[in-house]
């Protein structure tokens, strides 16, 4: 990131960080900063809140929502990522990984046919390359010996050794791995994490340590490793909800930035769901309706590694500085 250390200034992240005007419903947050353009791009999963929703239509249809933001303070919505179609029709485009290498941006993407209104269709890693996170070359699909992988994460283990975790549903929703050198050509390794099902897993560096986290519907599994393969679970976060305004509900689906030693989780909530026991009064609950109990927005917090574990305040003011 090209910025003089005489420019940085603090700034304080709003709470909600981000939410999708067309929908209300933004999910699966990823965030890269674009040298280029010297400004942050979040990329999510547009969820269709406000539409009509039949089975679970509301989930399926979605494109990849774009936002942009110098600073992180204010978000400007840009609209949707155009052109992935890889067949005719109105298909669906889940929980985008972006990764930069080598001045090339390496987009993995969960990819469904049409707009089934139940879960029993097949999922498709996608495989993407772009140079400006706008216009987006068909690279294939990648073989992960499954037809329903979703939720792609991939980490550079190793100088031009990529590692790629993902949820498949085929296989009791376990976290499992491939590996590449390219990041074109991947070999599935099996299962790495199978104490329970679990979506979105995320891994990163922080404290001298390996981590990973991942979204169990519960609030949010981590793990640490030695060795990016074996993994120990630690303490549980964002489960319950928080005090800032829309930061209601557990933590789903993150995306992890280390920057400047700092970690910053950004995830997403339903503030209308009322998943932990007292978030609203009965007369409150009333008064939603199924379209705003799925409505989401995109959070953000600090985590910190205290001993062992992984520990988050949801409820501090979030500082960085740029």
């Amino acid at each position: 990131m090209n910025i003089k250390a005489e420019q940085k200034q603090k700034v304080t992240l709003p709470s909600p960080l981000f939410r999708d005007p067309i929908y209300d419903c933004p999910t699966d947050p990823t965030v890269i900063w674009n040298e280029k353009e010297e400004q942050w791009y979040l990329l999510y999963t547009q969820r269709r809140a406000t539409d009509v929703p039949i089975g679970v239509s509301w989930v399926h249809g979605t494109a990849l929502g774009v936002a942009t933001s110098r600073d992180g303070t204010k978000w400007l919505y840009r609209g949707t990522l155009e052109g992935l179609d890889i067949e005719p029709g109105h298909n669906t485009f889940w929980a985008p990984e972006i990764i930069e290498a080598e001045g090339l941006y390496h987009m993995y993407v969960s990819y469904i046919t049409g707009i089934p209104n139940d879960w029993e269709y097949p999922r498709w890693m996608l495989h993407y390359t772009s140079t400006n996170l706008w216009d987006w070359r068909f690279e294939g699909r990648v073989d992960l010996d499954s037809e329903r992988v979703i939720d792609a994460c991939v980490y550079e283990i190793a100088p031009h050794t990529y590692k790629m975790w993902y949820k498949d549903e085929d296989k009791e929703s376990r976290t499992y791995a491939a590996v590449s050198y390219d990041l074109y050509h991947w070999d599935a390794v099996g299962e790495e994490v199978a104490d329970c099902g679990q979506e979105g897993p995320n891994v990163f560096e922080l404290g001298g340590k390996i981590w990973m986290i991942s979204d169990f519907w519960n609030g949010l599994a981590v793990y640490t490793s030695e060795d990016y393969t074996h993994w120990t679970r630690c303490e549980d976060i964002l489960r319950e909800s928080g005090t800032r305004a829309m930061d209601t509900g557990m933590g789903h689906h993150v995306d992890v930035l280390v920057k400047d030693g700092r970690a910053f989780i950004f995830y997403f909530c339903h503030p209308y769901a009322g998943e932990n026991e007292g978030d609203f009064t009965d007369e409150e609950k009333a008064r939603f309706t199924e379209r705003d109990r799925n409505k989401a927005v995109v959070q953000v917090a600090e985590l910190k590694v205290e001993g062992e574990n992984l520990v988050c305040d949801r409820n501090a003011a979030v500082t960085w500085e740029m």
